[in-house]
Order: structure tokens, then C-alpha cells, then sequence
């Protein structure tokens, strides 16, 4: 009858390590897992140090559960009385007990404060290229993307250079969600009459999926888009591209493409209107001038003006920064 027993278990063993083999050779995007940003890998770092020292604890908890359980079972006993140990205060045990954990919860939080200062999201990355800058805006169920400084949009899609640093403004003319790109860094939340600020690169071309990762509704799910990036010359073309043989984005345009609905391909507009993303913010916010800004300089024309609304000392915007990240998200 033991023998049988370790047959069923070996039985039932096979086939779970068999799909585990043959997964780990399917083409799976890891995401943040595979980082392929400066900010993901640094992330990525802090989660394999947590995960290491978390490990310290748990498995010599688990090897202990188990070998107790085996140790202790009612059949390794001769006879059928009950088990009565002899209890006894062990100063030692105590001092393993409490003072490992209290070890690793401080080293544990000192890592984690350097990290999340080290990947503040709306600190500059460190480069001897300029940054692009992309502002982002979330709508019912769609992202709509404009370049400032190219002067053209797009929707659920957009590109940029490898090796250059992006950063990103974001608000929302919809309910708050979350940008968020696994592979090249942590998720930041958008949010109405707020102009957030995030900063990300990437370390080689490619396509990353990024998703809208809070809950907004009907069809939150379809709020998917690509951020491709590319060499600068593509880059460079691609915007030349869009200027000559996409249409141009109307006032009229962006009204109805922020009534609720979902955009199944992506599009690109050759040019917006002149200060929609300060419009955008500033709707929100009744007898303002300029929204509020985290990490930053104030997004309307007048910031001069505007001492009184910057709200970058807050502790609302360095809050939200490091909650808007999953594990430290961005710096």
C-alpha cells in the first residue's frame, strides 16, 4: 500500500513538471519580467532583492511545517497515547525567531526607500539625448497621444526613439486610470484636472504592450495600446509619414472621439488643436487657471501666475507618484 502510494504521487508529478517544461519554451511576453527599460530593470532589481529576502524566512518556515508534520504524524509514534512534549523557554530560539525578521524588515525598508527615491516618476532620466515629450490622455475606453513638440496625435498607438528619454504628461477627460507600460517601467496614475509626470526609456526597438490597469468601466479591458520604439531616423520618417497622409485633428474631432466608446484600430492625425492638453486639464478646475501638477512646472501658458496652484510640494504628488508604481514604479 506505500508503494502505491508513491506511484500516484510520481503519477500526478510527471505531467505537472512535462507542462512546466513545455511552457518555459513558449513565447510568452514576461513583461515585467523582461524589462526593456532603464526604470523596469531597476525595478525588476528590487523585486528579486524582496524576493530574496522574503525567501530567508519562508522557506526554512515551509521546510520546518512540513518536517514537523512528518516528524510528529500520529503513525511515527509506537503507540497510541497522546503526544505531551515537555515545553521549555529557549532564549536562543527566541532571539532567532524575532531578531532575523526584524533584520530583514529593516534592510528590507532601507532598500526600498533608496529605490523609490532613486525612481521618483517624475525625476529626469540621466541622458546626452533630449527628451521627447508625449502627453497622454486617457478617455472612455481609449488613450489619445499628442506630441507637443511634432505637432501630430495619435490613438492607442504611438512611437518614439530608442535610447531617448520620454516624459510623459498625463491626465484623464474620463474617470482615473493607470498608464502603464510592464516592460519599460511602473504604472502612474491619470486623473482629471491633474497633470501627472512620468519618465521612461527604452534600451532597444521594439513593441510594448501597455494597458490601462484601472478598473473604468463597460470595456476597461480594450484599453490596450502599442509603444513602439525605433531608431531615430524611423522615428524621424514615421512623423514626416503621419504629417503628409493623416487627417488633421478638429476641436469637433476630439469631442467625439471623448464620448465613450472603443477604438479597434489604431489612428494617427497630422496635427491638434493649439493647447488641448491645457484645456483638457484646466476643464476640471473652476476658477483656475492651471491644473494640478506632480513633480513639475505647471502645464498652463500662465504659469507664472499660478504659484498659488503648484501643487509639486504636496505630499499628494509625491504620494501619488510612488503609489502609482507597482513596487517603486517609476522613478
Amino acid at each position: 500500500m506505500k508503494k502505491k502510494g508513491w506511484y500516484r504521487r510520481l503519477a500526478a508529478a510527471i505531467p505537472l513538471a512535462a507542462m512546466a517544461f513545455l511552457l518555459s519554451g513558449c513565447s510568452v511576453n514576461m513583461g515585467v519580467l523582461d524589462p526593456k527599460g532603464t526604470i523596469a530593470k531597476q525595478q525588476l532589481d528590487l523585486m528579486i532583492i524582496a524576493s530574496i529576502l522574503c525567501l530567508i524566512i519562508l522557506v526554512p518556515v515551509l521546510v520546518m511545517t512540513f518536517w514537523f508534520a512528518w516528524r510528529y504524524r500520529q503513525k511515527a509514534r509506537n503507540n497510541d497515547s497522546d503526544y505531551k512534549p515537555n515545553w521549555a523557554h529557549s532564549g536562543k530560539i527566541e532571539a532567532v525567531m524575532w531578531g532575523v525578521p526584524i533584520v530583514i524588515i529593516l534592510i528590507l525598508a532601507i532598500i526600498t526607500v533608496q529605490y523609490t527615491h532613486k525612481l521618483e516618476p517624475s525625476k529626469a532620466i540621466q541622458s546626452d539625448s533630449k527628451a521627447i515629450t508625449i502627453e497622454v490622455t486617457s478617455l472612455d475606453w481609449k488613450w489619445l497621444f499628442t506630441y507637443p513638440d511634432q505637432g501630430i496625435a495619435t490613438v492607442n498607438y504611438f512611437e518614439f526613439p530608442a535610447n531617448v528619454p520620454v516624459h510623459f504628461k498625463l491626465t484623464a477627460d474620463s474617470p482615473m486610470n493607470s498608464f502603464w507600460i510592464p516592460q519599460l517601467g511602473g504604472q502612474i496614475y491619470t486623473m482629471s484636472g491633474m497633470a501627472m509626470n512620468l519618465n521612461l526609456m527604452a534600451d532597444e526597438p521594439g513593441e510594448y504592450p501597455g494597458k490601462g490597469a484601472n478598473f473604468t468601466g463597460e470595456h476597461f479591458g480594450k484599453m490596450g495600446f502599442i509603444a513602439k520604439a525605433t531608431t531615430q531616423d524611423e522615428f524621424d520618417k514615421w512623423v514626416s509619414d503621419v504629417k503628409a497622409n493623416s487627417p488633421a485633428l478638429s476641436q469637433q474631432g476630439y469631442d467625439e472621439l471623448a464620448e465613450p466608446g472603443v477604438v479597434d484600430t489604431a489612428k494617427s492625425y497630422s496635427s491638434f488643436p493649439d493647447g488641448l492638453f491645457d484645456r483638457i486639464v484646466n476643464k476640471y478646475n473652476v476658477g483656475a487657471e492651471s491644473g494640478h501638477q506632480h513633480g513639475g512646472d505647471s502645464s498652463g501658458s500662465d504659469s507664472s501666475d499660478m504659484s498659488g496652484m503648484d501643487m509639486s510640494g504636496m505630499d499628494m504628488g509625491s504620494s501619488a507618484g510612488s503609489a502609482a508604481h507597482d513596487s517603486s514604479s517609476s522613478h
